[in-house]
């Protein structure tokens, strides 16, 4: 079977990994692989910058570590990977250095994300992320 005559959209060269993210592609094996480098990759730069000014930054943090745990299951750890992808992306639906504005699609994002896959969260990660939260507004 050629390339060409593979099913999956994705080999014949029409996937942008520098484009934006689709939600519907979240637990494709590549797409979690490829969300979960942009996070490792930007996640904690970010948060240092933004942690003492957005809201939900405790949250963001228990995700991290969730997502991070072996015990968490694959399709959850794919969820989350998208969602801290999409808090960590330079681009997105409402630009993050609009005042006011800028972090409430990523709040969004969270909280429909917490919403199907927040069972997960353990109070061990809730812990690690108070007291992640704790140090970086203390750093900053």
């Amino acid at each position: 079977m050629s390339a060409g005559e593979k099913a999956s959209p994705d080999v014949n060269g029409k996937f942008d990994p520098h484009g934006p993210l689709d939600p519907s592609r979240a637990l494709v094996p590549h797409v979690m692989r490829l969300n979960e480098q942009r996070v490792l990759r930007g996640f904690w730069p970010k948060m240092r910058r933004v942690a003492a000014h957005v809201p939900f930054a405790g949250d963001a943090l228990a995700v991290w570590f969730c997502a991070r745990d072996e015990e968490t299951p694959l399709a959850a750890k794919g969820m989350m990977f998208a969602a801290l992808a999409y808090f960590v992306m330079p681009f997105d639906a409402i630009p993050d250095v609009i005042a006011g504005l800028g972090y409430t699609d990523d709040a969004a994002v969270f909280m429909a994300m917490l919403a199907i896959v927040g069972k997960h969260l353990k109070p061990r990660h809730r812990a690690a992320a108070k007291a992640a939260v704790q140090r970086l507004r203390e750093e900053g």
